[in-house]
C-alpha cells in the first residue's frame, strides 16, 4: 500500500490528481518563498559577522603593534581568524542552499503555469481549485 498522499492522489482520476498537485504546490510555495527570505537574512548576518571579525583583528594587531609591553595576542588574533573561516564556509553552505531553494521556487512557479495551462485547455478548473 502506498503513502495516504500517493492514494489520495490515485483515487479519483486525473482531474483529482490534478486538484491534488496544484493544492501541493500552492502549499510549498509559500514556505519555499519562506526559507528563501530567512536564508537571505542569516546571509546577510554573517557577512555583516565577517565583517565585524575582520575589523576586530585588525584592530587587535594594531594594538598589538603599538604596545610598549610585549602583550602576546596572536594566538587571539588566530582564533578570531579561524572564525572568520567558519563564517565565510557556512556563508558558502547558505548560498548554495539559497540557490537550491530559488531554483526550487522557480520549477514550483513554472509547475503551476503548466498545470492551469493543461486544466485551462482541458475545460477549466474542478470545482474547489482556484482559478485565474
Amino acid at each position: 500500500r502506498g503513502s495516504g498522499a500517493r492514494m489520495a492522489a490515485g483515487s479519483g482520476g486525473p482531474a483529482a490528481r490534478e486538484l491534488f498537485a496544484e493544492g501541493l504546490l500552492q502549499f510549498l510555495r509559500p514556505a519555499v518563498r519562506q526559507l528563501d527570505g530567512h536564508v537571505h537574512a542569516v546571509r546577510e548576518s554573517q557577512v555583516e559577522l565577517r565583517e565585524h571579525i575582520d575589523s576586530l583583528a585588525t584592530e587587535l594587531c594594531r594594538i598589538n603593534e603599538d604596545q610598549k609591553v610585549a602583550l602576546d595576542l596572536d594566538p587571539y588574533v588566530k582564533k578570531l581568524l579561524n572564525a572568520r573561516r567558519r563564517v565565510v564556509l557556512v556563508n558558502n553552505i547558505l548560498q548554495n542552499a539559497q540557490e537550491r531553494l530559488r531554483r526550487l521556487n522557480h520549477s514550483v512557479a513554472k509547475e503551476t503555469v503548466r498545470r492551469k495551462a493543461l486544466l485551462e485547455a482541458a475545460g477549466g478548473y474542478p470545482p474547489g481549485l482556484p482559478g485565474k
